[in-house]
């Protein structure tokens, strides 16, 4: 059966294989609302089965609104009802490039998360985020400036704390990750970027991880899509398992676990 026969129904069956088959090697789940989306209401309903089944079989497991919303406060405010109240996901990705009242809404549900983007892997990402900004002088007259994503995530500490706000940073990006803890050394990160896109996770770990970890790494097309064949279920498992053996030995390695 192809998915555009019956997406409610494709779309939740494969989801619920793949949960199956990795959740005993992940932490958290990032369904891509996108990808959701362009089935329409199919395509929200499968989302919603989706988190049922997760909430009723692995409650422990945390979830993650792939959603990139960011508008203003009253559009916001609509977005974090439907993503924390309705959906009942745990976190959601956000855009802060309209400023604080577009975060501001994500940040009124106690035990809820808005994990803002930062420093993306695209290549898209040297267009604004790696773009210098030129500060006021300095007190000595020296001229100051930073790159925009710094300034993303030295304003938006004032917005939340480290229990409600997480930060997207590319993997791909490692080698940016010792600066960036200079300005969050206590925030959560979450990594996309791992696999697929040639992140590498030793590299991640080296820059990114802190005393208590500090890291969300994800891991998506290689292992969702592993195999095309019928064992797709098993080989994502494999790829899983290897993934959170390959973190755990970095975890023990480090004194964290």
């Amino acid at each position: 059966m192809l998915i555009e026969d019956d997406p409610e129904n494709s779309i939740f069956n494969f989801n619920k294989a793949i949960i199956d088959a990795t959740a005993q090697y992940t932490v958290a789940y990032k369904p891509n609302i996108a990808f959701y989306e362009c089935y329409g209401y199919m395509g929200w309903i499968a989302l919603q089965r989706t988190v049922d089944y997760i909430e009723f079989n692995y409650p422990e497991i945390f979830l993650i609104a792939d959603a990139k919303r960011g508008d203003i406060g009253n559009t916001s405010k609509m977005y974090a009802e439907a993503f924390f109240k309705n959906l009942r996901f745990d976190a959601i990705t956000v855009a802060p490039y309209m400023g604080e009242d577009s975060i501001a809404p994500f940040l009124q549900f106690p035990g809820k998360w808005a994990i803002i983007l930062a420093l993306t892997s695209n290549k898209g990402s040297e267009d604004f985020q790696q773009r210098i900004l030129d500060l006021q002088l300095g007190e000595k007259n020296e001229e100051k400036w930073e790159f925009v994503y710094q300034t993303v995530l030295r304003k938006s500490q004032k917005w939340g704390t480290t229990d409600n706000t997480m930060y997207v940073i590319g993997a791909t990006k490692a080698e940016y990750l010792k600066a960036i803890r200079e300005i969050v050394p206590d925030h959560f990160l979450l990594i996309p970027g791992v696999g697929a896109q040639g992140g590498s996770l030793q590299e991640v770990a080296k820059y990114g991880l802190t005393n208590e970890c500090g890291l969300l790494v994800n891991n998506s097309r290689a292992i969702i899509y592993a195999s095309d064949a019928k064992n797709f279920a098993e080989a994502a498992a494999l790829e899983a398992r290897s993934m959170q053996s390959e973190m755990e030995e970095i975890l023990v390695q480090r004194g964290i676990l």
